[in-house]
């Protein structure tokens, strides 16, 4: 096993490419624990507990060295279109999560967050054949739901691949805080209806590894 030692969270600012806030301004009367401010790399990250985050992680490997993480001359919204665009329409790289076996994996432990360990709502999410993405309330800070999510599924993906030790997840997750609403709206169907746009199915529904498949409610 070779777990992620740290989880780094880089927010995306507004999905379509907007500029980043420092925080968003429905969440500025939020005070500790309800949110923790850091920065880690070049991009501020809030991990706030109890307000919607989409958050984003893909395979080790999965993007050319050229275009990891573009943020010297992108807005981390406009970073987090672009990396999305070259993951969805990726034709190298791993892509572990097209076997059947590893995505229930990723989809039972999605569940279990929620269903089992209580660490957060699960309202939407997809899995690609080399990213995640999900839409969640957290009940507690990132370390103590993604970092768990990322090790474990990495450590029995390996299991199965027989290639133990491995980067499984790349130590970098994406996130951005959500507004009720419109916003929330938007995420969700930009989760569900990534296949489609990939080319992968022919309505989100169809698509097998994805809450809209599931009725997540």
């Amino acid at each position: 096993m070779c777990p992620d030692r740290s989880v780094t969270h880089v927010s995306v600012g507004t999905l379509l490419g907007g500029q980043d806030p420092q925080i968003p301004e429905n969440f500025r009367s939020l005070t500790a624990p309800n949110h923790v401010a850091y920065r880690e790399r070049r991009l501020p990250h809030w991990d706030i507990i109890g307000s919607p985050l989409f958050v984003t992680f893909r395979l080790f490997g999965s993007l050319p060295v050229n275009r990891d993480f573009p943020t010297l001359h992108l807005t981390s919204g406009k970073a987090f279109v672009a990396i999305d665009r070259v993951l969805d329409g990726a034709v190298s790289g791993p892509q572990y999560l097209r076997r059947p076996e590893i995505a229930e994996l990723v989809v039972a432990s999605l569940h279990d967050g929620q269903d089992r360990f209580q660490r957060y709502d699960l309202h939407s999410y997809v899995i690609m054949p080399n990213h995640v993405h999900m839409l969640v309330t957290p009940h507690v800070i990132a370390t103590k739901w993604l970092g768990p999510l990322k090790g474990f599924t990495a450590h029995e993906a390996n299991r199965i691949l027989n290639r133990a030790g491995q980067h499984f997840w790349n130590d970098e997750s994406y996130d951005h805080l959500v507004k009720s609403g419109v916003e929330f709206d938007r995420i969700m169907s930009y989760i569900e209806n990534n296949p489609v746009k990939a080319g992968l199915a022919a309505t989100p529904e169809s698509y097998r590894w994805s809450s809209a498949a599931t009725n997540l409610t």
